[in-house]
């Protein structure tokens, strides 16, 4: 009898202390309107998607160790297979609420938001601070004077917002410009849309694992927004493509490049496109 009560009591501790699981969702934010309209940029559909044999001297996970290449985040994911994106969603938003101090060596500051669409799996805050150490990588505009960046909380004001949304939701954000087809990501006015696709699954033209595909985003967007309205051509067979350059759509006997600046600190420029 004196066995049972002593386990009795030791259950009840134990029940005690156990309070529950799992994580608690962050509450949900009103939708926000559609981002403006500006003078539309050529856009077109991009090639059919095609394998890539995996390069020599690369990790597995696709990396090769610079620039921040890989890990988790390399082709595919941890267990090789291409991740999943619901192709709409609700069209309402969740914004970041990280913020941080300005990045970049001159030039004018601009403010920027982040908002991640509602239903997938991408967190704010994961999305902002990511984009944060682009715009602030040693190859980017930013440490070249070509303006500075200041990652605000949605509650401070801002002069950018950039938005990560579904295939269906950039079309519609986007088709002041033209037609995304699903793929394609845009600059609008007052802003820039992610197509989701496109930061998780990176594009299958791309040399490169969706963490570094990501740098290429952003910095073509933002190339954009300070003033490289047109885009630009592969400069040459071999050479590193521009940043301004489609290359999602064929990189034209061009090597895949993420960054606007070489590591010697040359601006990778290229013909412009009518």
């Amino acid at each position: 009898m004196g066995g049972l009560l002593g386990l009795a009591l030791i259950c009840g501790a134990a029940l005690a202390e156990w309070h529950g699981g799992g994580d608690t969702p962050e509450p949900g934010y009103a939708a926000e309107t559609p981002l403006g309209s500006r003078e539309p940029l050529p856009t077109g559909p991009p090639p059919s998607s095609s394998s890539k044999d995996q390069k020599k001297g690369e990790k597995e996970d696709g990396s090769d160790g610079k620039d921040g290449r890989g890990g988790k985040d390399g082709k595919g994911g941890k267990d090789g297979k291409k991740k999943d994106v619901p192709a709409n969603g609700p069209g309402t938003f969740t914004p970041a609420r990280a913020s941080g101090a300005p990045v970049g060596t001159g030039g004018p500051l601009r403010r920027y938001k982040v908002l991640v669409e509602d239903g997938v799996d991408v967190s704010p805050d994961q999305a902002a601070n990511e984009i944060q150490a682009i715009l602030a990588h040693p190859r980017s505009w930013a440490a070249h004077g070509r303006g500075r960046f200041q990652l605000v909380s949605d509650s401070d004001r801002a002069d950018v917002t950039i938005k990560i949304a579904t295939p269906a939701t950039t079309d519609k954000l986007c088709a002041v410009n033209g037609d995304t087809h699903g793929e394609l990501n845009c600059e609008v006015a007052g802003g820039v849309v992610v197509n989701l696709k496109r930061w998780v699954q990176g594009s299958p033209q791309y040399d490169g694992p969706p963490a570094e595909y990501r740098h290429l985003i952003i910095n073509h967007e933002i190339g954009h927004m300070i003033g490289f309205h047109q885009h630009m051509a592969c400069p040459g067979a071999g050479k590193p493509a521009p940043v301004m350059q489609q290359q999602i759509k064929g990189l034209n006997g061009c090597k895949s490049n993420a960054w606007p600046y070489t590591e010697g600190g040359s601006l990778v420029e290229g013909p412009s496109v009518p």
